[in-house]
C-alpha cells in the first residue's frame, strides 16, 4: 500500500474515535505524535534523568485555534505508567480524557494512547504536564496557545511574535529520589534553583526587535514555590489570563502562583542592550532567582545597572495586585459575544462549599488534607468505575462541603454536585503558607479574597462586576479566596492543591458533577480507545 493510502487509513481510522457531536465541518483537526522517553539533561548544571518529549525538554509546544480538534498519540517508552493533563483545557462532556489518576487509565509501559481533545470555546494560554509519581519533577510539560478565530476580534494588536514562558522551580534529585521521600514521610525541603524554559542562568534569550510589540505567555510549571517575573527596564501590560481578556493594566513586575498562566504585552522601546528578564522566589524564607535574557536584534551588549530587584515576602503586596486583575466586559472572548455579557454576578447561587487545608500526620507520615480528608487514589479511575458501575471504588459525599476540623483520615473523597448547579467556593486556609487551587473541566469568577476567617459578612465586599475568570487561584496565609462556578459540564472533575508535594500526598477530591440524562448533548460515552485497568481490566468499550 502506498505511504499516502497509510495516511488515509490511519486519518480514517482516528477520525472512527472521535464522538459525533465533536466532529464539525469548520472545526480543523491537528495531528501530534509524541514520544515519551527517559534522557540525561542538566537544567542546573548537574546530570539528572529527565523526561523527555519527542527528545525535547520542555515538551513541544500546543498551538491551536478556538474549537480546533488536537488528535495527541502518546508512547511511553519509560519503565513505568504514564498520563498527560491539559492544565485550563475544559475537556467540555469529556473527562475521560482529562489524564489525571481519577479520570484515565495511565499509558503501561511500552504502549501508547491517543487522546482526542477540543478546544471547545477557549481562548488563552495554558499548559500540559505529567500528572502521575511525581513525573512533573522531572520535565514531561509544554506550552499550550490557543489562538482567537480569525473573525473574532481581539482587544489588541497582533504581535511581532508570541513567546512562551514557562517558569518554575526545580530540584536535582532525580524524581523517584523526591516522590520515595514523600512516600517516607519526609519534606522535600527548598528547591535547588528556578528554570525560564527549562534552563537556568542566562540560558534563555527571548530576541527582540526595537519598537516592536511582543507577547509573553508566563505559566508557573514548578513545584513548590510562587514566583515574580520582571524584565529590566520594560514595562507589562497584562492583557489575558488563563482565557480572560483583562483591562490592560501596566506591571513592573507579576506574581505568578503555582499552576497559573497570565499574558503579558512587551514593547521594544528602549535604547539597544541585552536587559534581564528575571524571576525570583516569593514568601520563602530565602530568595532566589535566575534569570533570562532579553535580547534586542541590534543590542550593544549588557544593558547598564543591576537587574531589577522584586517584592519578597510581601502579602499586602501580592493582595492588592490580584485585585487589580480585571476582566475586560466590552472585549470578545472565544465568542464574538462581550466578556461581560455574562452577568455572573446575578445568577443565584444554589450551593456554598466550604474547603480548607490543613497539614496532617497521618500513620506516622506527612500528608495533606481538604476539610480533614486526605485523598488517596482507588485501584480504578473513578470516571472509568463510574462509566461500568463498579461498585466499591468510591462512594459520592465521602467529603464535607464545610471544614470539619476534625482528626485527618484518608479516604477516596468525592463530593457529589448537580449538573447546572450554580455554587459559591470559599476556599479557607488557616497555615502560614499561599496555597494555590486548580479544578479541572471548569473556568471560575474570583469574586474575593481578604485575610483572616472567612464569614457570610465576607460578601459584601465580593466583585460581582468584573472579576476575572480563571482556572487556578491563590489563597494567602491565613486568608481565604472566594469564587462563583457554574457546574456546566458533566463528568469527574479533579479539585487540587497545585503545590505538588501536597497535591501527591493528599490534598485534593473529585467533584463528580452528574445529570440522570444520558443524551449526548451532556456528556460523551467512554471513547472507543479508552484504557481500561483495575477491576474495569477486560471489559468493552463501545464497538468501532
Amino acid at each position: 500500500m502506498a505511504a499516502g493510502a497509510n495516511a488515509g487509513v490511519l486519518l480514517l481510522g482516528l477520525l472512527l474515535l472521535v464522538p459525533p457531536l465533536l466532529v464539525a465541518g469548520d472545526d480543523p483537526y491537528r495531528f501530534f505524535t509524541w514520544t515519551v522517553t527517559y534522557g540525561d539533561i542538566y537544567p542546573l548544571g548537574a546530570k539528572q534523568q529527565g523526561i523527555l518529549i519527542n527528545n525535547q525538554f520542555p515538551g513541544p509546544q500546543i498551538e491551536a485555534v478556538t474549537n480546533d480538534n488536537l488528535i495527541i498519540n502518546v508512547f511511553n517508552k519509560l519503565n513505568e505508567p504514564f498520563l498527560l493533563s491539559w492544565n485550563g483545557l475544559q475537556q467540555r462532556r469529556n473527562s475521560f480524557e482529562d489524564g489525571v489518576a481519577g479520570t484515565t487509565c495511565p499509558i503501561p509501559p511500552g504502549a501508547n494512547f491517543t487522546y482526542i481533545l477540543q478546544a471547545k470555546d477557549q481562548i488563552g494560554t495554558y499548559y500540559y504536564f505529567p500528572s502521575l509519581a511525581f513525573h512533573k519533577a522531572a520535565g514531561g510539560f509544554g506550552g499550550i496557545r490557543v489562538l482567537s478565530r480569525p473573525q473574532i476580534p481581539v482587544p489588541f494588536p497582533p504581535p511581532a511574535a508570541d513567546y512562551t514562558v514557562l517558569i518554575g522551580d526545580w530540584y536535582k534529585a532525580n524524581h523517584t529520589d523526591l516522590r520515595y521521600m514523600l512516600d517516607s514521610g519526609k519534606a522535600l525541603g527548598f528547591p535547588d534553583g528556578l528554570l525560564i524554559n527549562g534552563r537556568s542562568l542566562n540560558g534563555y534569550t527571548f530576541t527582540v526587535q526595537p519598537g516592536k510589540t511582543y507577547r509573553f505567555r508566563i505559566s508557573n510549571v514548578g513545584l513548590a514555590t510562587s514566583l515574580n517575573i520582571r524584565f529590566q527596564g520594560h514595562a507589562m501590560k497584562l492583557v489575558e489570563v488563563e482565557g480572560s481578556h483583562t483591562m490592560q493594566t501596566t506591571y513592573t513586575s507579576l506574581d505568578v502562583h503555582l499552576g497559573q498562566s497570565y499574558s503579558v504585552l512587551l514593547t521594544a522601546d528602549q535604547p539597544a542592550f541585552d536587559y534581564a528578564v528575571v524571576v525570583s522566589t516569593r514568601f520563602t524564607s530565602k530568595i532566589i532567582s535566575t534569570t533570562a535574557v532579553l535580547r534586542y536584534a541590534n543590542s550593544a551588549g549588557k544593558a547598564p545597572g543591576a537587574p531589577p530587584g522584586g517584592p519578597t515576602i510581601q502579602i499586602d503586596w501580592s493582595l492588592n495586585q490580584a485585585r487589580s486583575i480585571r476582566w475586560n466586559l466590552t472585549a470578545s472572548g472565544p465568542r464574538p459575544n462581550p466578556q461581560g455579557s455574562y452577568h455572573y454576578g446575578l445568577v443565584p447561587v444554589t450551593r456554598t462549599i466550604r474547603l480548607a487545608n490543613s497539614a496532617a500526620a497521618i500513620n506516622g507520615k506527612q500528608r495533606y488534607a481538604v476539610n480533614s480528608v486526605s485523598y488517596v487514589n482507588p485501584d480504578t479511575p473513578l470516571k472509568v468505575a463510574d462509566y461500568y458501575k463498579i461498585r466499591g471504588v468510591f462512594s459520592v459525599g465521602t467529603i464535607a462541603d464545610n471544614p470539619t476540623y476534625g482528626a485527618a483520615y484518608l479516604q477516596t473523597s468525592v463530593m457529589g454536585a448537580s449538573y447546572r448547579d450554580y455554587v459559591e467556593i470559599v476556599f479557607e486556609n488557616a497555615e502560614d503558607e499561599v496555597q494555590s487551587w486548580h479544578i479541572d473541566g471548569y473556568a471560575f469568577w474570583v469574586v474575593g479574597m481578604d485575610g483572616g476567617k472567612w464569614s457570610s459578612a465576607s460578601r459584601q465586599g465580593y466583585n460581582l462586576r468584573d472579576a476575572v475568570s480563571r482556572y487556578t487561584v491563590q489563597v494567602y496565609p491565613r486568608s481565604w479566596t472566594a469564587i462563583y462556578m457554574p457546574l456546566d459540564n458533566v463528568g469527574m472533575w479533579n479539585v487540587r492543591s497545585e503545590n505538588w508535594a501536597r497535591q501527591y500526598l493528599g490534598q485534593q477530591f473529585y467533584l463528580r458533577v452528574w445529570t440522570p440524562s444520558t443524551s449526548l448533548r451532556d456528556e460523551y460515552p467512554i471513547p472507543k480507545n479508552a484504557l481500561l485497568c483495575g477491576r474495569a481490566a477486560g471489559r468493552r468499550t463501545r464497538p468501532l
